[in-house]
């Protein structure tokens, strides 16, 4: 695994580790929940999402995929200061601590939104 240096490397493996792996198990959720007593409500979804045409499921996943990326984009928007969460208007600063201090987030430097989005 890499170390992290700087805020593209940051965000490259937010998107490996947190967005790819939040929308690969949803995904495997929907196509078969977990354990022994599953909830109706996930298995009528289940059963849903595993009768649906195949362009049908690519739409789902999709969708799957939008949301996680608005959800993480929304997060680093507020570490970035770009959305507020308070009125006070304080500012976060996400710091990597190892062998040296990195400040993930500098308001200087491109924000991680744009890094985000910078390839999707």
């Amino acid at each position: 695994m890499r170390s992290i240096v700087n805020s593209e490397n940051f965000i490259d493996l937010v998107k490996i580790h947190v967005k790819n792996v939040a929308i690969k198990n949803t995904i495997e959720v929907l196509k078969q929940p977990p354990g022994r007593r599953v909830p109706p409500n996930e298995r009528t979804r289940s059963n849903w999402y595993n009768a649906l045409a195949a362009d049908e499921v690519e739409h789902v996943n999709s969708v799957v995929s939008t949301a996680v990326h608005e959800a993480l984009f929304g997060l680093l928007a507020v570490l970035d200061g770009a959305r507020t969460i308070d009125d006070v208007g304080g500012r976060f600063e996400l710091t990597y601590v190892s062998d040296k201090r990195v400040l993930l987030n500098d308001p200087i430097e491109i924000g991680l939104i744009e890094l985000l989005n910078a390839s999707n």
